[in-house]
């Protein structure tokens, strides 16, 4: 199919690059069946000779029969010297990888500043390497480094790099915004022109210094580029890489260009946020296609006319990239966003509905006092169980006790007791932390993974307090919000009070009550938490 796109995931690579990133082999190989599961093309996975991570990481992957082709990453030749005896061509050659992806210099300011070198000797260590790597049998991916800097400065010059590549038999000729400062009318401009003048297929490469990436990839693919490369959230260095997470979508969904199949589509939320996770960087709540309030509503008009129709407030149904519509309820919401929110549970509640009245006036209390429930959809969700659906509490805290312990020169200790009543049963549980909310998480998982063994399976994904009123210094009250994940789902909770343990452990408590209230079905057989919770709805 001609507008068939070639996606190209660097995360492993180009990804790592973005401050605060950094992936262990194990890492990279998660990241990497996750992404052949996406139905990404190409994953490139780095250096096979930079470090060692990466050379375990090229060592294992050769046991994964992926879909995807596993690509290395490498540069042209050294100057004055020959391609065969390159010690990086030859490591790319020996690591068993089918593609290979070598950045080289289009910009002739780089040429004579970077490389110090002449003009010919550029062509000529662009021409050895990708001809080494043809008679290695190896597919050959160029990546035309500052190009578009380089073809406004000098596009004669520019354009002779690409038909060197092109003569030496590469595959792919990718067109570089390095510096990620061309604006998409530029980007649509020179690569019709270069269309016009090779015959190799044209691939785009992007950085988001401008905050362009994503547009600049749209442009580029609207004018013949038929590869696109990116990073899974936008990680990469500096302002980031073009992110992929926008690009498939818009392409597929608004333009017509097929990336990946439906199925795969309907799975890039759940990869970006697993990404994230492995990653340890936290996802932007905005953020287009996949965030968490990517389809948010809270306005009381808004809500109203999705109620009626979702197109009146959303591009597209969220489901089709895995995502799904939130209703966010606060001291702001109107009547309509309480019962859209409570449908959307399954409780019978409508407009007549006493216990609607009622609900808004404790919410609107609550937030009062520093409850904030836009930002802890757990929470919200707990509560309005608790109003309409009649819900049976799991367990029952029946007494909490903390020892905190620091001596000269040592760390601080942390050692939470607690005594809990599930089903009638009594557990009386200690355990240590790195501090005292570790502390109460460890005791309270250690009581409770015996009734609900699943619990094992959440973690800890985000911690934010805010102190509510500052003027009260250290005896202000404080708001404790508290993301969760068990990898296929994330969830928030709040807790609000004058002790941040205690909020802490209210939020925390949320936590293991909205995770065992919504585990999903395992082979066919509902979830403990659900044969125990006893839901009655009214």
């Amino acid at each position: 199919m001609a507008n068939t796109i070639s996606v190209f995931d660097t995360t492993l690579r180009d990804g790592t690059q973005g401050e605060g990133i950094s992936l262990s082999a194990d890492d990279k190989i998660k990241i990497a069946q996750k992404l052949d599961s996406l139905g990404v093309h190409y994953i490139e996975g780095g250096n096979p000779g930079s470090n060692s991570k990466d050379i375990e990481f090229f060592q294992r992957v050769k046991s994964f029969n992926f879909n995807a082709k596993v690509t290395a990453f490498g540069s042209t030749r050294r100057k004055n010297s020959i391609a065969e005896h390159d010690s990086s061509l030859i490591r790319i050659v020996e690591s068993g990888v089918p593609a290979a992806t070598l950045v080289g210099k289009s910009w002739d300011f780089h040429v004579h500043t970077a490389l110090q070198t002449s003009l010919e000797e550029n062509l000529a260590m662009i021409y050895d390497s990708f001809a080494f790597l043809k008679r290695s049998e190896v597919e050959a991916i160029f990546d035309a480094e500052h190009f578009f800097d380089g073809y406004k400065h000098n596009p004669e010059y520019a354009l002779s790099v690409l038909r060197k590549a092109q003569d030496a038999g590469a595959d792919w000729i990718v067109l570089c915004d390095t510096n990620g400062g061309t604006l998409p009318t530029e980007i649509h401009d020179i690569v019709s022109r270069i269309r016009a003048e090779l015959t190799a297929p044209l691939g785009i490469h992007t950085h988001n210094d401008c905050e362009l990436a994503v547009a600049n990839t749209l442009a580029a693919v609207q004018a013949g580029a038929r590869q696109i490369q990116g990073t899974i959230n936008g990680y990469g260095e500096r302002c980031g890489n073009a992110n992929l997470c926008s690009i498939i979508p818009n392409l597929q969904l608004k333009m017509n260009y097929p990336c990946i199949n439906s199925e795969q589509l309907q799975s890039l939320t759940g990869a970006a946020r697993y990404i994230s996770e492995i990653a340890n960087a936290h996802m932007p709540v905005g953020q287009p296609y996949v965030g968490n309030a990517a389809f948010a509503h809270k306005g009381g008009i808004h809500v109203s006319a999705i109620m009626k129709d979702s197109k009146t407030y959303e591009h597209i149904r969220p489901e089709l990239v895995g995502n799904k519509q939130r209703i966010l309820v606060s001291e702001l919401a109107g009547q309509s966003n309480i019962i859209s929110k409570a449908q959307e549970l399954g409780l019978d509640v409508n407009a007549n509905n006493e216990k609607t009245k009622q609900i808004m006036e404790r919410i609107k209390e609550l937030e009062h006092q520093g409850y904030q429930f836009e930002g802890a959809d757990a929470s919200l969700e707990l509560l309005l169980r608790e109003a309409f659906g009649g819900m049976k509490e799991l367990f029952q805290l029946e007494s909490l006790k903390l020892l905190v312990e620091k001596s000269n020169g040592d760390s601080m200790n942390a050692e939470a007791i607690v005594k809990v009543n599930v089903d009638g049963q009594s557990v009386y549980t200690a355990a240590e932390g790195n501090g005292p909310v570790n502390a109460l998480d460890n005791a309270l998982r250690k009581s409770l993974v015996q009734f609900f063994p699943s619990i094992n399976n959440i973690h800890l994904s985000d911690y934010k307090v805010r102190v509510i009123d500052e003027k009260d210094a250290t005896a202000a009250k404080v708001r404790v919000l508290m993301e969760s994940t068990d990898f296929n789902n994330t969830w928030s909770t709040v807790g609000v009070s004058g002790n941040v343990i205690e909020a802490s452990f209210e939020a925390l408590v949320d936590s293991f009550r909205y995770a065992l209230l919504n585990m999903s079905k395992v082979n066919g057989v509902q979830s403990e938490s659900r044969l125990r919770l006893g839901l009655v709805n009214h």
